[in-house]
């Protein structure tokens, strides 16, 4: 068909108008954002330390964006549920997932699961990083990281060792200290730490990596020994206590906690959120909270944070193929 140039340019125009506007319009929104409450899901029931650590956040970040953030709880399959919730909600800041380091293992361990962590979310600030304790029983006869490592090599394969439940970064932490230190010992789940911890103090499990501060605790109370702390660097409210790193170069594994968002989502809202949420962290008053729960802020851009979970993803695959972890 032959257009006249005056018809062309009609058709075209017909053509590039809503598209335009369309652009205009998603502009002028992010320019606003945000306009109305924001959602922040945390994809477990409340009081545990998602929930509390979302709930710290929650009100310093309202106050500098000006309206409402709204703590949502969605539990259920161990998080899958909340998450994929955010994973399909419209990518356009207001509705947020608190998430935490079960994300990146659930990304290898669950063969269904209806999301990608690395494909299907936004990445825009991690808020706080936190270790975890090795610890043994007080009948266990060794007093540090290489002490332990010598023994269950000795022992060559018959000793055991106890973990909240099956696939958590608990079992995946141990999992990851045999590789490194080329032992081996045998796996006891159970469901919680309490009765992990009650056995290991009654000496029918020989180690386990725990709480930091929960094993602080239990150690200055005399019913188990810390051997070591999992983070790249001593913690600062127990100096004493060194890393495995010390022991095993390069050992690390923390709990991330950080903010995340569907895929797609615009930049300039992206770095609205994450600068505002390291401004939140950032303040006295928080970090001190953060101190008290044995976190420590980790600033970053959302490129370093998606990063950081492409890295810890990669490395929990590493050991749950290597240690043939398979879920509860």
């Amino acid at each position: 068909m032959n257009m006249t140039g005056p018809r062309r340019r009609r058709i075209l125009l017909a053509l590039l108008v809503p598209a335009l506007l369309a652009c205009t319009g998603l502009a002028a929104a992010q320019d606003r954002y945000p306009s109305k409450p924001v959602r922040l899901v945390v994809a477990y029931p409340p009081g545990g330390p998602v929930d509390t650590l979302a709930r710290t956040l929650a009100q310093p970040l309202s106050e500098a964006l000006g309206q409402a953030v709204i703590v949502e709880n969605r539990p259920g399959a161990g998080g899958v549920i909340g998450s994929d919730y955010v994973a399909k909600a419209t990518p356009d800041g207001y509705t947020l997932l608190f998430g935490s380091t079960p994300l990146t293992i659930q990304e290898t361990l669950l063969a269904k699961l209806p999301y990608s962590i690395l494909k299907d979310f936004t990445p825009i600030a991690n808020m706080a990083e936190g270790p975890q304790a090795l610890v043994v029983g007080n009948s266990v006869p060794v007093k540090n990281v290489k002490e332990l490592i010598d023994y269950a090599k000795a022992q060559d394969g018959k000793l055991n060792y106890a973990s909240p439940s099956a696939g958590g970064s608990n079992h995946l932490a141990a999992e990851l200290l045999m590789n490194v230190a080329g032992f081996k010992a045998t796996h006891v789940a159970y469901k919680g730490g309490a009765p992990a911890e009650m056995d290991l103090i009654a000496g029918r499990v020989t180690f386990m990596f725990g709480a930091f501060s929960n094993a602080v605790a239990q150690a200055q109370a005399g019913r188990l020994k810390i051997l070591g702390v999992s983070s790249r660097k001593r913690m600062p409210t127990a100096p004493d206590i060194p890393t495995i790193a010390e022991t095993l170069p390069g050992f690390e594994v923390v709990s991330w906690y950080g903010v995340l968002g569907p895929a797609g989502m615009p930049a300039p809202i992206v770095n609205r959120l994450n600068a505002e949420i390291h401004k939140a962290v950032a303040s006295p008053d928080l970090k001190a909270r953060l101190l008290k729960m044995d976190l420590e802020p980790a600033p970053g851009t959302a490129e370093q944070y998606s990063q950081y979970i492409r890295a810890n993803a990669a490395m929990w695959s590493k050991v749950i193929r290597e240690g043939n972890v398979k879920a509860d």
